[in-house]
C-alpha cells in the first residue's frame, strides 16, 4: 500500500490515516483539506505526511472522503475525474441514497465503494483522530455490486485488517434504518439540551445538579452542527417518519403521566427494558 489520500483530515478521516500508517508504515498518506489550518495541525499531530491537492489524486491508492455529505455529493464526482483506473474511493458518510444516485452514470463509477463505518465521537478536527476507532465497529456497504471485484478487495482487505464488520444494504434501507439509531438519537440530545439551557437562562444552578445521567444522554448535542444539518437535509423524509413516531410516543408517556395511570408508566419503560438484550455485545 503506497499513496493514501484523506479528504477531510477531522475525526473521521484522521482515524482511518492513524491506523492506516499503523499497519502500513511504508505507506504515504496525503491529506486534503478546504481549512489550512485543519492540514497543519494534522501534519503537525502526524496524522498526514504531506498536505496534497486534487491535481495529485492521479497517484492514489486508496481516496477516503471523510467530509460531510452536501460537500460529498460535490466533491466525489471531481474525486472520480482525477483518480487513475486503478485507484479505489469510498466515502464515510452516514446518508447514502444521495450520494449513490450522484455518480450512478459516472464513468469511473467502478471505482467508488459506498461506505458508512459506524463509529465516531462526539469531538470534531484533526486532534479528534484516535487510534483503533474502528476496531470491532460495523462498516455498512452499499450498492457493492457497483464496484470494480479487484478494488472491492482491495478495500475489504483494509476494514478487515481495521477489524471491522461488514454489512450490506442497499441505500434506501441504509437510509431509513439509520434515521431510527443515529439520527433520531442526535436531534434528542440536541433538543434536550437546547431545553436545558432554555430553563438554566432563569435558573442558574440547574447545571450543578445535572449529573452522569445528564451528560451521557446530552454528549452527542456536542457534535458538529456543519456535519449534521447536511445529514438531516439529505435524510430528511426519513428523519421526519422517525420525529413523528418519536413525538407520538413522548405525547403518550404524557399522556399516562396525566391520568395518574403509574402503573402504565412503569409497564412502558420495563418493555423498553429489552433494548438491553438488543444492545448487548455492542462495543
Amino acid at each position: 500500500m503506497n499513496n493514501i489520500f484523506i479528504i477531510g483530515v477531522g475525526l473521521i478521516g484522521g482515524s482511518f490515516a492513524l491506523d492506516i500508517k499503523a499497519l502500513h508504515p511504508e505507506c504515504k498518506v496525503f491529506g486534503i483539506d478546504t481549512t489550512e489550518a485543519h492540514l497543519e495541525e494534522a501534519m503537525q499531530l502526524g496524522v498526514i505526511d504531506e498536505k496534497a491537492s486534487f491535481e495529485d489524486l492521479n497517484k492514489a491508492e486508496i481516496v477516503i472522503i471523510a467530509i460531510p455529505v452536501d460537500a460529498t455529493l460535490e466533491v466525489l464526482p471531481k474525486v472520480l475525474d482525477h483518480i487513475s483506473d486503478d485507484a479505489i474511493v469510498f466515502d464515510a458518510g452516514s446518508t447514502k441514497e444521495d450520494i449513490c444516485d450522484k455518480v450512478r452514470n459516472h464513468p469511473k463509477r467502478r471505482n467508488y465503494l459506498a461506505v458508512h463505518p459506524i463509529a465516531g465521537t462526539e469531538h470534531s478536527g484533526p486532534k479528534a483522530a484516535i487510534h483503533s476507532l474502528y476496531k470491532n465497529k460495523t462498516n455498512i456497504i452499499c450498492e457493492v455490486e457497483e464496484t470494480a471485484f479487484k478494488l472491492q478487495e482491495k478495500a475489504l482487505k483494509l476494514f478487515s485488517d481495521l477489524g471491522m464488520r461488514i454489512r450490506y444494504m442497499n441505500p434506501k434501507a441504509h437510509d431509513k434504518h439509520i434515521a431510527y439509531v443515529s439520527h433520531l438519537s442526535h436531534i434528542s440530545a440536541f433538543m434536550l439540551g437546547k431545553t436545558v439551557i432554555d430553563k438554566e437562562r432563569n435558573e442558574r444552578d440547574i447545571f450543578d445538579m445535572a449529573g452522569s445521567g445528564f451528560a451521557s444522554t446530552v454528549r452527542l448535542a456536542k457534535s458538529s452542527p456543519a456535519m449534521w444539518t447536511p445529514i438531516f437535509k439529505q435524510n430528511k423524509a426519513n428523519v421526519i417518519e422517525t420525529l413523528d413516531e418519536y413525538i407520538d410516543n413522548l405525547k403518550h408517556f404524557k399522556q399516562l403521566m396525566e391520568d395518574n395511570d403509574f402503573d402504565a408508566v412503569y409497564n412502558e419503560m420495563e418493555k423498553t427494558n429489552h433494548i438491553k438484550d438488543i444492545l448487548n455485545g455492542i462495543q
